[in-house]
């Protein structure tokens, strides 16, 4: 069985969702769910892509969707991360991750992103090389916090936004996350 399709092969890679305020029901649901099953919840985090409301519409090809009709899930263990920003003297707000066993996830529906700089502040236009399958080669390689993201951390400025790692697995939705990391 190829590597990409074999899901004792994924067993050893965890996943990390970022734990959502106002839990309901017990399965992660991606953003173009929620506005249907719970308007209040899509309308508080819509609200994150103000300014950016392109991305919505984004496609991940891979999947043959839309941005937001997947799940997001970083491969790096939040806690480096973390202590990388707060290296820099900065508070760091309460965090949760959830975790999940990327055994969990459908191959077929699921992939990996790799972000690419974004010179002047302008994204970049999307190139299908940027989605890999989600397989244990791909988990490999990325689930080490990249150098670049480490330096990004630890020249954040106080006020801007912590987004962590811009890796992310994706994946359709019904997945349910267990246990909890830092």
């Amino acid at each position: 069985m190829p590597e990409s399709s074999d899901p004792a092969a994924l067993r050893p890679f965890t996943l990390y969702p970022r734990a959502v305020r106002d839990v309901r029901g017990d399965h992660l649901l991606p953003l173009n769910v929620l506005r249907e099953l719970h308007p209040d919840v899509y309308a508080r985090e819509a609200a994150k892509y103000v300014g950016r409301e392109a991305l919505m519409q984004e496609r991940v090809g891979r999947l043959d969707c839309l941005w937001n009709d997947v799940l997001f899930f970083s491969p790096v263990h939040p806690g480096p991360l973390l202590d990388a920003v707060r290296a820099t003297g900065r508070e760091v707000p309460p965090v949760r991750f959830w975790t999940l066993s990327a055994a969990d996830l459908d191959p077929a529906q699921a992939c990996v992103h790799l972000p690419r700089p974004w010179p002047g502040g302008v994204k970049p236009e999307h190139d299908p090389a940027d989605e890999r399958p989600l397989d244990a080669r791909t988990l490999r390689a990325v689930s080490v916090p990249p150098a670049g993201t480490l330096a990004r951390l630890h020249a954040l400025p106080a006020g801007a936004p912590l987004i962590l790692d811009g890796r992310a697995a994706r994946a359709v939705p019904g997945v349910r996350a267990t246990g909890v990391a830092r």
